[in-house]
């Protein structure tokens, strides 16, 4: 196999191969390896291919049977491999707790090659650093990837694994997705373990899951890491089948609310709308209700939730673990003004943002209980320029303003990691200038099944595997 031939397979479509002996899972490595020195220099997605990749440990069986893996460096863990988490705070950290997620991923076949590039602390929606520099985007390399899991998906995009590690505390495997034209389910709290160490991580709003290309690839990765473990704060519905016998279900008719408008302070890009509205017409073609659907919250409601002050307290307890002290020579500028803004709030609000959650649930739970799914947009609009507003390292920029931004730009993803329901974004559109377009399907709490379900129907009425990058691994 070459690597023109390598980046056409999705990670099922490889381990199929594997298994059947007409490949070897050091054969997949050494092409991943070949397309990560093709690609990387021109996206810096990357920031480790270990040097003992074709000999990490892996199961000789399993859904993905010998896929290489990637891992965002933030969140999930490997025992004894870096974990910098995108910050000079945590340089030369290795941490000795081994994730499940990992741990599943093993057993399931995957190996996991290297790591790949996140925002500091995986906090902003732009996929650039000061340790590690501006990861750019595979469709224009003068545009963000996103972030957080920035790196993971301009990887994926690029064609370096046909899958990867990504986290999402508000939008982190969403925007990416949407801006790298990938698939990125955000699944619901709870179906993912974030065990041994990070069960409840950020008072449930951060998930754990992957970018991919193909919703087979998705519905394999939710039987491989969905499951619950001793000491999970709770265990949710569990499914019916396995998310792959769901490809074979029928979908049924569904009630479809749609969201035709702004729910924050940013506009709606036309080609957006045109993607939105193009989108509610094939559902209702295909036999679903569709009905509009008003902003479901206030987005000063979650600006204070993104403000609460736990966060002053964790970075504190790491830098003392670190053996170092909070300042412009370890966080960047945005996250040092956050950190000392949340610093100084009263300890009072640290109860008050248990209210704020609770009350916010309720209320978006509420207003969108009549519908099976939601339709929304993934981003307001197409993948931005590097640097501005969204970035962390802008020293003019306050952290009440960066809030601000952050929380208008994310208007559709942000609340469901609050509200904890499941969302998938889908590369169903792009603009007139080629740049990919996300749409998120939302589903109902445990309902991952009827997103797969929904989610084969649109990439087979509106599939998008012909569409390619600028910056790809084995093109001419």
């Amino acid at each position: 196999m070459n690597l023109s031939e390598y980046v056409e397979y999705d990670a099922t479509g490889l381990a199929s191969l594997v298994s059947a002996g007409e490949m070897t899972a050091v054969e997949l490595t050494r092409l991943a390896r070949q397309a990560h020195d093709v690609v990387n220099p021109r996206i810096n997605a990357v920031i480790e291919l270990y040097e003992d990749a074709e000999t990490v440990a892996g199961a000789d069986a399993g859904i993905f049977h010998g896929v290489p893996f990637l891992r965002k460096d933030v969140g999930a863990s490997e025992a004894g491999r870096l974990q910098e988490r995108g910050s000079r705070l945590f340089k030369g950290f290795r941490p000795d707790i081994e994730s499940y997620f990992f741990r599943r991923a093993r057993e399931a076949g995957l190996r996991t090659i290297g790591r790949t590039t996140t925002s500091e602390l995986g906090s902003t929606l732009m996929t650039e650093s000061i340790l590690n520099g501006i990861t750019r985007n595979p469709w224009d390399l003068e545009r963000s990837a996103g972030g957080s899991s920035g790196g993971a998906a301009a990887a994926v995009a690029a064609g370096i694994t046909p899958i990867a590690h990504g986290g999402d505390g508000g939008g982190s495997i969403r925007i990416p997705a949407s801006w790298c034209g990938l698939v990125g389910l955000n699944p619901s709290r709870g179906r993912v373990s974030g065990g041994p160490n990070s069960q409840d991580e950020n008072h449930g709003k951060n998930r754990t899951f992957v970018l991919c290309r193909t919703i087979r690839d998705m519905a394999a990765a939710l039987d491989v890491f969905s499951g619950p473990h001793p000491g999970d704060p709770f265990i949710i519905v569990q499914p019916d089948r396995p998310y792959l016998a769901e490809l074979s279900q029928p979908t049924g008719r569904l009630r479809v609310g749609v969201a035709r408008t702004s729910w924050g302070a940013v506009n709606l890009d036309p080609e957006v709308l045109r993607a939105i509205e193009a989108t509610a017409t094939l559902l209702q073609e295909m036999g679903h209700s569709i009905q509009d659907i008003a902003p479901p919250y206030e987005p000063s409601e979650y600006r204070r939730i993104y403000l609460a002050p736990t966060s002053a307290i964790m970075l504190e307890e790491a830098a003392r673990a670190m053996g170092r002290v909070l300042s412009a020579e370890t966080l960047e500028s945005v996250n040092l003004k956050r950190y000392e803004f949340s610093r100084d709030l009263p300890l009072s609000r640290a109860a008050d943002l248990q209210e704020a959650l609770r009350r916010m649930r309720f209320r978006v739970g509420e207003a969108i209980h009549a519908f099976d799914i939601l339709l929304t947009p993934t981003m307001p609009m197409v993948a931005v320029p590097h640097g501005g507003i969204y970035s962390a390292t802008d020293p003019t920029v306050s952290a009440e303003g960066y809030v601000e931004a952050s929380t208008a730009s994310c208007q559709y993803t942000e609340i469901f990691n609050v509200t904890g329901q499941p969302s998938v974004s889908l590369p169903l559109a792009q603009s007139a200038s080629g740049l990919p377009i996300g749409i998120q399907i939302v589903g109902r709490f445990g309902g991952e099944a009827t997103l797969v379900r929904v989610a084969r129907d649109l990439e087979e009425a509106r599939p998008w595997r012909a569409r390619r990058p600028k910056v790809r691994a084995g093109n001419n």
